[in-house]
C-alpha cells in the first residue's frame, strides 16, 4: 500500500532554509511563543526529514527546503512543534514496514502542531488548536505543512509538549491493548516484555492507574538496576530479566500475584514463547517484533491452556474506527486525564533539533538506549 505524502511539495535541490525564528531546543509551551516566532505570511517554506530511497536512515535521510502548496478552503497551515522518532518510523525508511510512502518522503508518523491558519470551510479547528495525526503517512519531521483538516485531532493545551507530541502511536497501542483483548479489573496481573519501550512505560503506567499489577521483562544490561527503580517509579510491580523468567523461581513471584490474563508481546523470538508459558487462559498480543524472530507457539497452551494468540497495530485500529469519532476522541480524552493527574508522562526524551538529525537517528538504532529522539522545531 502507497501513501503519497509530499507528491504535491516543491522541493528545492538540497539547499536549506530555516525559518526566521524557530526555536530549537527548548519545547515551545504556549501559542504566545508561536505568535512570536512565526506569523501567517512568514511561513511559506518548511525545512524537512526526506528521504529518497530507502536504506540506512541516517544515510538516506537529507534536511531539504520544501514549498508550501497554496492553501484550499478544508485544508489548515500548521507549525509543528515537536515529533519522535519511533521504531516504525526508521523500518519505513528501511523499506521493510507494513505500508511505504512514495519517495520522496517527509519522515515521521507522529507529532504534535498548532494551527496557524484555516481554511475557508473548516468549521473543526481554530487558529491556536493544537493538534496531531488521525493516521499514518503525514510526515512529522518538518517546521509545517498544509494539511487537510480532516487528518488531524485536536489535543488540550494544558498537557506537556512532550507529552502531545508521544501520544499518538505508544499510549494509544498501551490503551487498546489493555482494553480490548481481556476484561481486567483491579488485583489482575499483565506480562510484558519489552517493557522499557515506550509502549511498556505506557502499559505500565495506564495498568497502574487502573490497579492492575505489572510484571516487566527487560534484557539484563549494566544498567539493570537504574532501569528496574526507573520502571518501578512509573508504576511496575515487577521487573525481571529474560533469564529470570526462565527460572523456576518464577513459582515463586506467582505467590505474590496472580497468574495474568494477558501478556503483551513486542519482542518476538524465544521471548515470546516464554511469555505464553505463564499464560493460563488468556491472550498473548504481539505489537512488535524487535528480535526479528517468529513467534513459535506450543501446541499445549493452544490445547489445554485455551491461550489466544492476536496481533495489534494501532494504525488498523485508528483506519477501522475512522468513521466513529467519538473512538478516537474518547481514548486521547482518557488519556489527557491520565497526563493531567500525573499518572502518564512521556518517555525520557532528548530534544534534538532538525540539524542534528543524523545523531538522532543513530542514537534512536542504537540498543538498550531508552531515551526517545524527539525533533523540537
Amino acid at each position: 500500500m502507497k501513501l503519497s505524502r509530499v507528491s504535491s511539495l516543491l522541493i528545492r535541490g538540497r539547499r536549506v532554509y530555516r525559518a526566521a525564528g524557530s526555536v530549537c531546543g527548548e519545547p515551545i509551551r504556549d501559542e504566545a511563543v508561536l505568535k512570536n516566532n512565526y506569523s501567517v505570511s512568514a511561513v511559506k517554506d518548511s525545512t524537512a526529514l526526506l528521504n529518497r530511497n530507502h536504506g540506512e536512515p541516517s544515510q538516506v535521510v537529507q534536511l531539504e527546503s520544501l514549498v508550501l502548496p497554496q492553501m484550499g478552503p478544508e485544508s489548515v497551515l500548521v507549525k509543528m512543534l515537536a515529533a519522535p522518532i519511533n521504531p516504525s518510523d526508521l523500518n519505513m525508511i528501511q523499506g521493510t514496514y507494513a505500508i511505504l510512502p512514495e519517495l520522496p518522503a517527509v519522515g515521521g508518523n507522529e507529532g504534535v502542531g498548532q494551527v496557524v491558519e484555516v481554511g475557508d470551510k473548516v468549521k473543526t479547528l481554530k487558529v491556536g488548536d493544537w493538534v496531531i495525526p488521525r493516521d499514518a503517512g503525514i510526515g512529522t519531521w518538518r517546521t509545517a505543512a498544509v494539511l487537510k483538516a480532516d487528518d488531524l485531532v485536536t489535543l488540550p493545551k494544558d498537557i506537556p509538549v512532550l507529552s502531545a507530541a508521544t501520544l499518538g502511536v505508544n499510549p494509544c497501542t498501551a490503551f487498546r491493548m489493555l482494553t480490548d483483548f481481556e476484561e481486567l479489573k483491579p488485583g489482575d496481573t499483565v506480562i510484558q516484555n519489552a517493557a522499557n519501550s515506550g509502549v511498556g512505560q505506557a502499559v505500565i503506567q495506564i495498568a497502574a492507574a487502573k490497579g492492575i499489577q505489572t510484571i516487566n521483562v527487560v534484557r539484563d544490561r549494566p544498567d539493570l538496576r537504574q532501569l528496574s527503580d526507573r520502571l518501578t517509579a512509573l508504576g511496575a510491580t515487577h521487573v525481571i530479566t529474560e533469564e529470570t523468567l526462565r527460572r523456576p523461581e518464577m513459582k515463586e513471584l506467582f505467590k505474590s500475584c496472580p497468574r495474568p490474563k494477558l501478556a503483551l508481546n513486542g519482542v518476538g523470538g524465544k521471548s515470546a514463547t516464554e511469555l505464553l508459558r505463564h499464560l493460563h487462559g488468556g491472550s498473548m498480543v504481539t505489537y512488535g517484533g524487535m528480535a526479528r524472530q517468529p513467534v513459535t507457539v506450543p501446541v499445549s497452551a493452544l490445547i489445554f491452556k485455551d491461550v489466544k494468540i492476536r496481533g495489534f497495530w494501532v494504525t488498523q485500529w485508528k483506519r477501522d474506527n475512522k468513521h466513529d469519532e467519538d473512538a478516537l476522541r474518547n481514548m486521547l480524552d482518557e488519556l489527557c486525564v491520565l497526563i493531567r493527574a500525573g499518572k502518564l508522562s512521556a518517555p525520557a526524551c532528548a530534544e534534538v533539533c532538525l540539524q542534528d538529525f543524523r545523531k538522532a537517528l543513530e542514537n534512536a538504532m542504537k540498543p538498550y538506549v531508552s531515551t526517545k529522539q524527539v525533533f523540537v522545531m
